[in-house]
């Protein structure tokens, strides 16, 4: 399968990355990196490895860190996964669409 980022989960993780850089050290940036990497790859070999949202089930949540979830949606009829956002988990879910 092949992954499609939507500008809304290049945003979100840009300003992710944007805060590790200012905030933390380059080795916690590089950390979350590998790790948004390493859970892509998960999900291309298993894409219903993580659950459902509750509030849309097409939408499926995979845990990144503590502090942050990667929404996205499989499309197998086009053999895709799209990522749809990078939520921080600290913000108020009711604002969270999926």
């Amino acid at each position: 399968m092949k992954v499609r980022w939507t500008p809304e989960s290049k945003i979100t993780y840009l300003k992710i990355l944007a805060y590790l850089d200012e905030s933390w050290s380059q080795r916690e940036l590089q950390n979350f990196v590998d790790t948004v990497e390493n859970v892509i790859n998960q999900i291309i070999d298993e894409p219903y490895m993580f659950g459902a949202s509750p509030k849309k089930k097409n939408i499926r949540k995979g845990f990144v860190t503590k502090h942050t979830t990667l929404y996205y949606r499989i499309k197998p009829g086009e053999k895709e996964i799209e990522l749809l956002t990078f939520w921080d988990n600290r913000q108020n879910p009711d604002r969270l669409a999926y």
